[in-house]
């Protein structure tokens, strides 16, 4: 029987982190956001109190960068298409010896983005730990779902009912997550954030910070996804879960004025810290401050993030744990 992935906040002995490395899809944006990469890996790092980095880069000229800006981690050159590793590496199960790494099918969040490499680097990074490795039969990202250890899970109809992904209905949806992560019960949200390109990732939207607790934005000031976080609100009222807030950036614009997904809902949760994005917003600081408040044994630390999002995440959309 399939026991539900270990919370993030379990204890882990490494954590993935991708780092950016192909100048044609980051342009100008290459070299501050590996620093912006560098920052997130050293804070997560902690001195060696938090976990052991992996950077993960994709030829041996991004390898040298990541070894000169980030002496403290161990680099591997493995072949991939970007950085998004919560969505392409492995979801690592279990503990100690009975660890195994659970890959799925990817196809660029519905044929968007198909990179080459993207599709078995989960597989390679398995092979590089020591894992073993299974691959289930339908399309799933790791951003797509939020566990909280006990057997819930969160995610949004938007993205894991998307045909562009699977043609399953939400009961067969169901039954996959229960199989195949050993989940035992699903909670719905609706739409994930406005223009956000994977088609609502839960992970910028609701995070789970403790058994049955979850945490969802609060409105922020000319709010682009009101009417999305009012619906998430409405929902959760609905279960047996306890819910909190936290600040939302508001209205974030990027370069071409277009709205961007810009949440402090895709933070990290590592041994020794908890790294929460900042945008330059108002509601920087008191994201950080209430997330210091929901991790009090950890250190809450915020960190820009504008380089990175320019690819479309933030700091966990381009991690994944390996739990001890």
């Amino acid at each position: 029987m399939t026991r539900p992935p270990l919370p993030e906040w379990a204890p882990h002995e490494a954590v993935w982190i991708g780092f950016p490395s192909d100048p044609e899809l980051w342009l100008g944006d290459l070299k501050p956001a590996e620093r912006e990469v560098a920052a997130f890996a050293e804070a997560v790092h902690h001195g060696g109190k938090g976990e052991k980095v992996w950077l993960v880069a994709a030829h041996e000229g991004a390898a040298e960068s990541a070894r000169d800006l980030a002496p403290f981690a161990e680099v591997i050159v493995e072949p991939f298409g970007d950085i998004w590793l919560r969505d392409t590496g492995p979801i690592v199960l279990g503990s100690g010896k009975q660890r195994t790494a659970q890959g799925f099918g990817f196809n660029g969040w519905g044929g968007k983005y198909e990179l080459e490499g993207d599709e078995d680097i989960g597989e390679r990074l398995a092979s590089r730990a020591g894992l073993k490795y299974a691959k289930a039969g339908w399309i799933l990202e790791g951003g797509a779902i939020d566990g909280d250890g006990s057997g819930t899970v969160v995610t949004t109809e938007q993205c894991l009912l998307n045909p562009n992904r699977n043609t399953l209905t939400r009961e067969e949806t169901e039954q996959r997550l229960f199989e195949d992560l050993g989940f035992e019960r699903v909670v719905w949200l609706g739409e994930g954030l406005m223009n956000d390109h994977t088609d609502g990732h839960v992970d910028n939207l609701a995070r789970f910070v403790a058994p049955g607790r979850i945490a969802i934005p609060n409105l922020g000031y000319d709010d682009p996804n009101e009417a999305i976080f009012r619906d998430a609100a409405r929902r959760l009222r609905a279960t047996r879960l306890d819910v909190v807030t936290l600040p939302s950036p508001g209205r974030i614009l990027g370069e071409d004025g277009d709205i961007i997904p810009a949440s402090y809902m895709n933070f990290y949760i590592g041994n020794a810290v908890v790294v929460v994005p900042q945008y330059g917003a108002p509601n920087d600081r008191g994201a950080v401050e209430v997330v210091q408040a929901l991790f009090p044994g950890r250190a809450a630390i915020g960190l820009r993030a504008d380089h990175i999002l320019t690819g479309g995440g933030s700091f966990h959309c381009i991690s994944q744990q390996v739990p001890i």
